[in-house]
């Protein structure tokens, strides 16, 4: 059935207004597109980061779910746990309802990263869950330092711009397509302005039995350096220049869930962030040509995955 504003209106955010993320922050639109997609009760996960230090200031939550918070690095280390219990005593009949689902969110740091041991297990034990990434391409809760998720040329403050180096030397990890490897039943990556796209995925993504992971792009104004307002715009132009596709892979099958009718120039997506804003001198100019030729790499090898050459 398709998914209607209207009745997304009419439901209860499962996350509070009155929290403390930034002006701008796309975390908790996606948040809340994720948990108004799945209807059954739900059990939250979020380790150290934006989320957990914005919605949770002690003694306040925003959350009206129940939520767990962990250490940075593992939180599907502490899903597993919960879920497998969980599971134990479903089997034991102590508990009669099988319909809860568990829902980690996490940052790229956590996710890229930190993290990336933890979930790798989780997901090879084939724990069921839904792991959502807030990719915003950084460390942003500690002062925005480079991650495996930033791309080439990106200014943080650990990958600075400078005579020696113009921002990050190294690309970005394809941190979806090793999901994928992991052979799980579901990956997708997703966007906020495409909320039906995005939540649509998570839909599926909640009624298969086994680990799903969806990757959501997560604009951050203070470390991308835009304006808090464009923080959609941002998340559209990104998909519009193909830096940021959407697509799902479901039991191996690859397909791409959006196409531009226009695919536009990554200049047009870079520029309006200050992050990139030194990659615009004429001696970074080899720079934004690698990154666009990267990308063009990438979506070329998305197409012939997904059958739409």
């Amino acid at each position: 059935m398709a998914i209607k504003l209207k009745d997304i209106a009419e439901e209860e955010d499962r996350l509070a207004p009155g929290h403390r993320c930034c002006a701008g922050c796309a975390e908790p639109i996606i948040v809340r597109q994720v948990l108004h997609a799945i209807k059954d009760p739900v059990v939250v996960f979020v380790p150290t980061g934006c989320l957990e230090v914005s919605t949770t200031p002690y003694p306040f939550t925003a959350w009206r779910v129940p939520w767990i918070h962990n250490a940075f690095e593992n939180v599907a280390a502490t899903l597993s746990g919960a879920e497998a219990a969980y599971r134990s005593m479903v089997r034991q009949g102590k508990i009669k309802d099988e319909s809860v689902k568990f829902v980690a969110f996490a940052g790229d740091g956590a996710t890229y990263d930190i993290g990336l041991q933890w979930l790798s297990g989780a997901v090879e034990r084939g724990h069921n869950f839904v792991y959502v990434c807030l990719n915003n391409e950084a460390y942003m809760n500690t002062g925005i330092q480079r991650s495996s998720a930033t791309p080439l040329g990106t200014w943080t403050t650990t990958s600075p711009v400078g005579k020696v180096r113009p921002g990050k030397p190294q690309h970005r990890k394809d941190f979806t397509a090793i999901m994928v490897a992991h052979d799980i039943p579901y990956a997708a990556q997703a966007a906020p302005h495409a909320w039906r796209d995005l939540m649509t995925k998570v839909e599926k993504a909640a009624a298969i039995d086994g680990p799903a992971f969806i990757n959501a792009l997560s604009p951050c104004p203070r470390g991308w350096r835009h304006d808090s307002r464009q923080t959609i715009a941002l998340t559209k132009l990104a998909v519009e220049t193909c830096i940021w596709p959407l697509y799902e892979v479901v039991d191996g099958d690859w397909k791409l869930t959006y196409r531009p009718k226009e695919k536009l120039p990554l200049t047009e997506w870079l520029k309006t962030q200050g992050r990139f804003a030194h990659l615009f001198r004429p001696e970074n100019k080899h720079i934004v040509e690698e990154l666009q030729s990267r990308v063009d790499r990438d979506w070329q090898r998305l197409l012939e995955r997904c059958g739409a050459v």
